[in-house]
C-alpha cells in the first residue's frame, strides 16, 4: 500500500496572501504622514526643513531605483514616454512632499490624513477630464459632497487650529496642492503603466529627477548645520529615522509590495487602500501620541463612504474599447503609481 504526501502549499500561493501583502503595503503608505510629521517636527520643535525632506526623499529613493533599474537591466524609456515621467516628478515626487510637508509641520498628521481622504475622488476626477473618462453625473455630486466634507471639516478644524484659523487654512491648501499633484502623478503612471512595467514607471521618474533632487537636497540642507556630526547633536535620532522611512519605504520599497499584491487579485487588493486614511490616523495616535478627536473621525468616517459611492459611480456611461483599455477609475489610484500617498 502507497501513501502519497502532498507537498505544502507555499505561503505565496495561499489565496489570502496577496491581500496580506497588499494590507502590508496600504499600512506602509499609511505611516508616511506621520513619519513626515517626525521628520519635519513641528513649528514650535522644528526638525529637518519641509524642503529637504521632500527633495532628499527622492534622492536618497534614486538609489535604490538605480540599483533596481541596473538589475532588471531595463530598456530606456521612449522619446514619447519623457512627458508622462515629468508630469509624475512634477507632481509625485516632488509636488505632493512638498505640499504634505508643509501641511503636517503646521497641523496635527492625523488631520491631514482625513483630507487625503478625498485622493481616489479628486484622481478620478482628473483623469475624467484629462484621459477622456465619462463617469456618470452621480459620480460628480458624489466628488461634490466630498469637497463641501473637506470644506467643513478645514473651516471647523482651523477654529480650533492652537496656531491660528489662518496658518491652519494655509496648512490645508498646501495639502490640497499636494494631492493635486498626487493625482497628476497618478493619472500620468495610469497612462504609462499601459505601456511599461509599473516599477519601471516608478524607478524612472526616480532617476530622471535624480539630478534635481540631489542638487535641491544640497541648496536645502539646514542652515548653520555645516556637517554629519553636527547634524546628529542638532536633529533627534526620530526625525532621522522619519527621514529614512518615507526615502526608503514610503517613495520606493512599498510600491513593490503594492504592485506584487494587484498582480495577483487587483481587484480585491485595491479596495485595501480605502482604509489608508484610517490607518493613518490610528498610527498618529499610537506613534506621535496626537489626540484624535472624534469629530476628525466621524468626517473620515463621511468621506470614506462619498468616496466608496463615488467610485461605484466613477464606471463609465458607455462601453468601448478606449474605455476597457483605461485604467478603471473604480479601484484606488495606487494600483498604477504613487499616495503618498500616498
Amino acid at each position: 500500500m502507497h501513501t502519497s504526501l502532498q507537498a505544502p502549499t507555499p505561503i505565496s500561493q495561499h489565496p489570502l496572501w496577496p491581500r496580506a501583502i497588499g494590507l502590508l503595503a496600504v499600512l506602509v503608505f499609511a505611516m508616511t504622514i506621520p513619519m513626515t510629521r517626525l521628520a519635519n517636527g513641528s513649528l514650535a520643535d522644528p526638525q529637518w526643513p519641509p524642503l529637504f525632506v521632500a527633495s532628499a526623499r527622492a534622492a536618497l529613493a534614486g538609489v535604490l531605483a538605480v540599483l533596481h533599474l541596473l538589475w532588471v537591466r531595463a530598456a530606456r524609456p521612449a522619446a514619447a514616454h519623457r512627458r508622462w515621467l515629468l508630469a509624475i516628478v512634477l507632481g509625485g515626487v516632488m509636488g505632493f512632499p512638498l505640499g504634505m510637508g508643509w501641511a503636517v509641520r503646521i497641523v496635527p498628521a492625523s488631520h491631514a490624513a482625513v483630507i487625503t481622504g478625498l485622493l481616489p475622488l479628486c484622481t478620478a476626477a482628473l483623469s475624467a477630464w484629462w484621459l477622456g473618462h465619462r463617469p456618470r453625473m452621480g459620480f460628480w455630486v458624489a466628488s461634490v459632497a466630498g469637497a463641501g466634507l473637506m470644506a467643513v471639516f478645514a473651516w471647523t478644524s482651523a477654529q480650533h487650529s492652537a496656531g491660528g484659523a489662518s496658518l491652519s487654512l494655509v496648512a490645508d491648501g498646501t495639502m490640497l496642492l499636494g494631492m493635486l499633484g498626487a493625482s497628476v502623478a497618478y493619472v500620468a503612471g495610469a497612462r504609462l503603466s499601459r505601456e511599461m512595467p509599473s516599477s519601471h514607471v516608478m524607478s524612472w521618474s526616480l532617476v530622471l529627477a535624480w539630478p534635481v533632487t540631489i542638487a535641491l537636497s544640497v541648496y536645502w540642507w539646514p542652515q548653520g548645520v555645516h556637517s554629519l556630526s553636527q547634524a546628529r547633536e542638532q536633529i533627534r535620532p526620530e526625525a532621522w529615522w522619519g527621514l529614512a522611512y518615507v526615502a526608503v519605504c514610503s517613495t520606493w520599497l512599498g510600491f513593490f509590495l503594492w504592485y506584487a499584491a494587484l498582480a495577483r487579485d487587483a481587484m480585491r487588493v485595491s479596495q485595501l487602500q480605502l482604509l489608508q486614511p484610517l490607518l493613518a490616523m490610528l498610527v498618529s495616535a499610537m506613534l506621535l501620541g496626537e489626540a484624535v478627536p472624534m469629530q476628525a473621525w466621524l468626517f473620515a468616517l463621511a468621506v470614506l463612504w462619498v468616496v466608496v459611492a463615488g467610485q461605484r459611480l466613477a464606471r463609465p456611461r458607455a462601453t468601448s474599447a478606449a474605455s476597457v483599455t483605461s485604467p478603471s477609475l473604480v479601484t484606488p489610484p495606487s494600483r498604477h503609481i504613487e499616495t503618498g500617498s500616498a
